[in-house]
């Protein structure tokens, strides 16, 4: 297992918790807003950790730390996953995981196995959009809806989230994610920020009455909706 990443502290990937971060490269997707692309497309010119490496600090690290976040790139790509997680959860660690939600199987057995204590998964789009917002063809929708499916019927903490640009996600577009996660129990809408490993520069925020606007629409739908990361 190639670890592409490690973020030693964070405040903001694991809410509620004094967090390391994890970056796995590799992804299914090619999501022309992705901040982390250089993980997608080029993973072996990353950061290289082994496994052993990143177990190591995290030992060290207990009674500081409280929470692992597993991020990427697409993270349940790594067949060795489970094991991996199994470990930091022997470190006694919360482990939360970033998913877009392409590898249901495996998010089940995390979940069904005790390894997760929270899940967040991004929602590109309304199912119909997302190969214009995925860059792909066949963007693994079904596998996408069933990882949907397993979150609202699981008892797993777990969050919804969208990156919100300006050129993909309108009005319609917002009523039909809510209508597709419609009882969720967390969605949080992220506002687009350009960044160097952006692939396409010519993208824009909404701003942010029109966040504003979106997280109106979407109440009747999710039990609770919020920006994040938004002044």
């Amino acid at each position: 297992m190639i670890i592409n990443g490690l973020q030693k502290t964070t405040l903001l990937d694991y809410p509620t918790k004094v967090a390391a971060t994890v970056f796995f490269g590799g992804c299914n997707f090619r999501c022309p807003f992705c901040h982390n692309m250089n993980l997608v497309l080029h993973p072996e010119e990353a950061l290289s950790l082994s496994e052993e490496e990143v177990l190591a600090f995290l030992k060290s690290r207990q009674g500081i730390l409280d929470g692992v976040c597993i991020t990427g790139g697409e993270p349940t790509l790594q067949k060795d996953l489970p094991a991996f997680i199994g470990k930091i959860k022997d470190l006694g660690y919360a482990v939360k995981l970033d998913t877009n939600g392409t590898n249901p199987k495996m998010l089940s057995n995390l979940i069904s196995g005790g390894l997760l204590d929270h899940v967040a998964m991004d929602i590109k789009t309304a199912p119909d959009h997302y190969p214009k917002v995925c860059g792909l063809t066949d963007p693994h929708l079904a596998s996408v809806r069933e990882s949907v499916s397993i979150l609202l019927t699981s008892d797993v903490s777990y969050e919804f989230r969208t990156t919100v640009v300006k050129e993909y996600h309108t009005e319609e577009v917002m009523l039909l994610i809510g209508e597709w996660i419609r009882g969720a129990a967390s969605y949080y809408l992220q506002s687009y920020k350009d960044a160097e490993f952006v692939p396409d520069h010519t993208l824009h925020p909404c701003e942010k009455e029109v966040l504003l606007h979106y997280v109106e629409l979407l109440k009747p739908y999710v039990r609770s909706v919020s920006l994040r990361g938004v002044d």
